[in-house]
């Protein structure tokens, strides 16, 4: 199991919330968290994929969780960015306090009978939701579902996923269409873009959201970064 850096600012550990799946609790209050993906040297520099790390951060830069991934490495080398693998998300005492498991996907648009998804687990083992792409040719669209695999909110994203010196926004809607959130690739400079593939982003989203529903947002984002940006650099050394 991978642990979290140590001289990070943690946020303060929060008080246990009812029904709340354990170390999960940092989510229960807040409307925005920060992702920020580690940047690897090895992969910068010769384009040997590794396996990704994030950073998760409140609205104030003090981090909540540190994310790993787990896959094999012929997985990454041969499947790229469509690879299966599992995430760990662990709090400051190096307790994994949320599970992501997303298997192997053909990441083709015309493929509507084998669709992305990623399962999100708190504890390990114990489902509290899934993130499922919808069939759609146009824009990227996914469905946040509860454990029972119904729809509670979705995420629709933009016709194209490229704007050179900009953010990208993939809208969070309720299941009637209104916003309530969004999530944000952000544009972290044109040296880090075109030389690495490791992106930042922010998701806002309403602070009376459920924490098993927050918890799965952040699983999306994770699969968004997989799916639509974690092949830049690998592109910029075969050219």
């Amino acid at each position: 199991m991978a642990a979290p850096p140590q001289q990070a600012q943690w946020m303060p550990a929060p008080t246990a919330v009812e029904g709340c799946p354990p170390g999960l609790e940092y989510l229960s209050q807040l409307d925005q968290v920060l992702i920020h993906q580690q940047v690897e040297l090895l992969e910068a520099f010769t384009g040997f994929e590794t396996e990704n790390k994030y950073i998760v951060k409140n609205s104030l830069g003090q981090q909540m969780f540190f994310a790993a991934e787990r896959s094999g490495c012929l997985s990454r080398q041969c499947c790229g960015p469509v690879r299966s693998f599992e995430m760990q998300l662990l709090d400051n005492a190096s307790q994994e306090v949320l599970h992501l498991v997303r298997p192997y996907r053909c990441n083709c648009c015309w493929c509507c009978c084998y669709r992305q998804e990623m399962e999100v687990q708190a504890p390990a083992g114990q489902t509290i939701g899934f993130v499922r792409q919808r069939c759609s040719l146009i824009k990227p669209e996914f469905d946040i579902c509860g454990a029972d695999g119904s729809p509670q909110i979705q995420i629709i994203g933009p016709v194209c996923q490229c704007a050179p010196c900009g953010d990208i926004i993939f809208d969070v809607l309720t299941t009637t269409g209104d916003k309530i959130g969004e999530v944000r690739k952000q544009w972290s400079g044109i040296v880090k873009e075109m030389f690495t593939d490791a992106d930042n982003f922010g998701v806002t989203f309403p602070a009376d959201l459920s924490v098993s529903i927050k918890a799965s947002l952040l699983a999306a984002t994770f699969l968004i970064d997989f799916m639509f940006f974690e092949n830049n650099q690998n592109n910029n050394h075969n050219h």
